[in-house]
């Protein structure tokens, strides 16, 4: 017998024998024989201890009256079937329970002494409730429905939790109304209805221990782990997004253990990817792959023995390895699934193919490091779970090809989140009429009225004058070595084609020095990989005393190019350094500016980064757009520009090669409208006058300030770029602000630009960034040239 529950209810309860005794009573006077003379047995018990059938509320009477009680109780609980029913009588509601079977305290007392015995799956609010139905049912008159199944879970003697149904016979019992306890009207259950939750509202109905519950009920248990584990195998597997919980394996491993009776069973998954033969492990929290041994892939042929492959991959059928050691030994470690097994110490395991009707598509993996615990009798009851694993697996491939698909379109072909409801609803027309009216109509177009540009670029300064210095330092440092190697060869063995290649290289190196072309790097490249290469690797068979010349030349050779590349990869690896530092920085800040006010927005790595951003009411789809967001989105823009600048000169450590870059925002003043080009998956402006805002962007970072041979762009300096006077002003008033916050210089200038084809009139603000060596000062600011030198220093 357990404590008894203290949990609020609007019954007290009162165990009593009452209507046991009634029928006892009625057996005795109608009845004849061995039953009259047993009724009239128990009839002497209600006599004597007439608590029995009054009721009691002090539970410490079901032990001082236990003997008693198991007589009364004694038809309605057979002895003979004691040693295999699994029973009790209780207290409703109530976890106190007495008179158990033979079969109840064996599991009981294997549980343990401290084990405490409570019913599952009874909130106290829902319990309070259930039992005011109950009220409702027994002594209203009504047919309220919230009958929930209950169950306990008690360990075995192997720590394994098994799970009990509980199913409650209340034949004995009977509800008594008390005079203070409120009458209960149909409006009031029409309430209660639509009110299942509000809990004082039932409490207010039915107040606390306003009613009494006099008798007792039977509890009918039943072993239902098996049940139960499916049930919840199938839960956990089948419900969204359960198996991505960071407990999710763990606890569907407490379910196997439970529902295979093996306390340390663990679970493990592998993925059949078919296209390239090899099985791949799953990643996630707490996943793991016995099979693999947790590499991350593995030829199917490499972890399977002949005999295993056909059963797993062909027949879809299990393998089961009762004793891994015997079969270690048998086999002396030559099969690849055993051997791995061994290697980490488990001792039985079995290899559930999962499968769908278009083959095998991943591996159940059972193992446990006691021998004989998984056998090929146990491994048929997974039959019952493999359906929901399946289901489980087929969904998450398909989130997999799903999330590819994502990162695809993101990294590929994305589609910004502020214009991303137009293609929804292009889709869902387009869907309407060809999928579901049956019509042959296009994609309809996705175009966007009167909005605002603005486009800003940090370029890397002088790109490609950098990149020619380093190919030139690559292809002398080759053809150097390379004349060095053929002229020792040409002293031992004198050949013309030595001096001929020789004096082919002699040429290629002064045009490397003096007369680098276009396509110098191209056809020296093709000479030292087709006619270099191949004479070398002649010199290394007929020379062996140059072996380690020629090994120290191709260690210096780049594998997947043929050529060398050094200088070329440290002008490379800055690049993407560069971009990929100031596509983070610009990323970042864009999330801030799209709470600000939604606009579409887009970039592009070159030798450098450019963005574009187009801000509008079409965009928005919503009756709030204002110029003042244009604005602060211009403001926005000139501070990103600064702050990207001053983040790529306090990185100048981390890249390999020291470069510089310029930054420039073009400003266009007249709302215009973009299209999606189907064909370029990308948007462009629409119509011939906004094609020159296209034009000008393509071309003004090369523009001339009128009368020189400077560049727009300049390192140090941010260039705004526009051509009406009104941008001058508004733009002018944008510095002024900056240069009080000692982010831009004062040595502002206005220019006018060299006229570019088909656009003329551009003007251009050019002005200083300050920046802060934040390694230095944060709060201190200095000029390009101020930076430049505390970095040296």
């Amino acid at each position: 017998m357990t404590g008894t529950d203290k949990t609020s209810s609007p019954m007290k309860i009162l165990i009593s024998f009452h209507k046991l005794f009634e029928a006892y009573q009625n057996m005795a006077a109608n009845g004849s024989g061995l039953l009259a003379e047993k009724a009239q047995t128990i009839l002497k018990i209600a006599e004597k201890y007439p608590e029995l059938r009054e009721g009691f509320s002090d539970f410490n009477i079901l032990k001082t009256r236990e003997a008693e009680i198991a007589t009364i109780l004694q038809d309605t609980f057979n002895p003979l079937l004691s040693k295999n029913e699994i029973k009790a009588a209780t207290a409703p509601f109530d976890n106190t329970i007495f008179n158990l079977s033979d079969r109840f305290k064996s599991i009981l007392e294997t549980a343990g002494p401290d084990f405490n015995l409570e019913i599952k799956n009874m909130p106290s609010n829902d319990k309070y409730i259930m039992a005011c139905t109950v009220i409702l049912n027994f002594y209203y008159g009504y047919e309220f429905n919230f009958r929930r199944p209950f169950h306990y879970e008690i360990p075995d003697k192997n720590g394994v939790t098994r799970y009990y149904k509980i199913l409650y016979n209340a034949d004995f019992t009977e509800v008594i109304k008390s005079s203070t306890a409120p009458n209960i009207s149909q409006t009031d259950i029409d309430t209660l209805l639509d009110n299942f939750e509000d809990i004082e509202r039932w409490k207010a109905l039915f107040p606390e221990n306003a009613y009494t519950l006099k008798g007792f009920v039977i509890a009918n248990i039943f072993d239902v782990t098996d049940d139960f584990a499916i049930s919840e195998i199938k839960s956990n597997l089948i419900a969204e997004n359960k198996h991505q919980a960071p407990n999710f394996i763990k606890k569907l491993q407490h379910i196997f253990q439970s529902f295979l009776k093996i306390t340390d069973l663990q679970v493990g998954f592998s993925i059949y990817n078919k296209t390239d033969g090899v099985f791949e492990r799953v990643y996630g929290d707490g996943m793991h792959s016995f099979l693999l041994n947790d590499n991350p892939i593995g030829t199917c042929a490499d972890l399977l023995c002949q005999t295993s492959y056909k059963r797993l991959l062909e027949e879809k059928k299990h393998i089961a390895i009762s004793n891994v050691d015997s079969r270690f030994k048998l086999t002396q470690g030559q099969v690849p699934h055993i051997n791995m097994l061994h290697q980490q110490g488990f001792k039985s395991a079995i290899f559930a193919p999962i499968a769908n009707a278009e083959g095998l598509i991943g591996i159940l993996e059972l193992v446990s490091k006691q021998p004989k615990a998984l056998n090929s009798i146990n491994a048929n009851k997974l039959q019952d779970v493999m359906p929901y694993i399946v289901a489980t697996v087929e969904r998450s491939r398909n989130e997999h090809e799903n999330l590819i698909e994502a990162v695809i379109q993101q990294e590929c072909t994305a589609i910004h989140t502020s214009v991303h409801w137009r293609f929804r609803q292009a889709a869902q027309q387009f869907i309407k009429e060809n999928i579901i009216q049956n019509k042959s109509i296009p994609f309809r177009e996705i175009a966007f009225q009167n909005v605002y540009p603005l486009f800003g670029q940090v370029d890397v300064k002088g790109s490609s004058e950098a990149r020619n210095k380093a190919t030139q330092k690559d292809l002398i440092m080759q053809l150097e070595a390379a004349k060095a190697i053929i002229d020792k060869a040409n002293i031992n063995f004198k050949m013309p084609v030595y001096e001929q290649v020789a004096f082919q290289i002699v040429a290629y190196l002064e045009q490397v020095s003096t007369k680098f072309k276009v396509d110098s790097e191209h056809v020296i490249s093709l000479f030292l990989k087709n006619e270099v290469s191949p004479l070398l690797k002649i010199i290394q068979q007929t020379n062996p005393a140059l072996k380690t010349d020629i090994n120290a030349y191709c260690k210096q050779i780049d594998e997947e190019l043929q050529v060398l590349y050094q200088h070329r990869k440290k002008y490379d690896d800055t690049v993407s350094l560069i971009n990929k530092h100031m596509s983070a920085i610009l990323d970042a800040k864009q999330i801030e500016a799209q709470k600000m006010y939604p606009h579409f927005f887009e970039r592009f790595k070159t030798d450098g980064v450019e963005h574009n951003m187009y801000i509008g009411e079409s965009i928005t789809r919503e009756n709030s757009f204002s110029l003042i967001y244009l604005y602060n989105l211009r403001l926005w823009q000139i501070q990103v520009m600064c702050d990207m600048e001053n983040a790529f000169y306090n990185a100048q450590d981390v890249y390999p090669l020291k470069l510089d870059i310029a930054s420039m925002i073009l400003v266009f003043n007249q709302p215009l409208s973009i299209r999606f080009r189907m064909d370029e998956k990308q948007f462009d402006v629409d119509g011939t006058y906004n094609a020159r805002y296209e034009v000008v962007k393509k071309r003004v970072d090369k523009a001339y300030i009128k009368g020189t041979t400077q560049r727009v762009t300049e390192k140090g300096k941010l260039s705004i770029v526009y051509s009406q006077q009104a941008d001058e002003h508004e733009y002018l008033q944008y510095v002024r602000f900056f240069q009080s916050k000692n982010m831009l210089g004062a040595d502002l200038e206005v220019v006018e630009l060299e006229d570019l084809e088909g656009v003329t009139g551009l003007k251009a603000i050019r002005v200083s960034i300050l920046y802060r060596n934040e390694k230095a000062d944060s709060k201190k600011y200095y000029t390009y040239a101020d930076l430049m030198t505390v970095i040296k220093n």
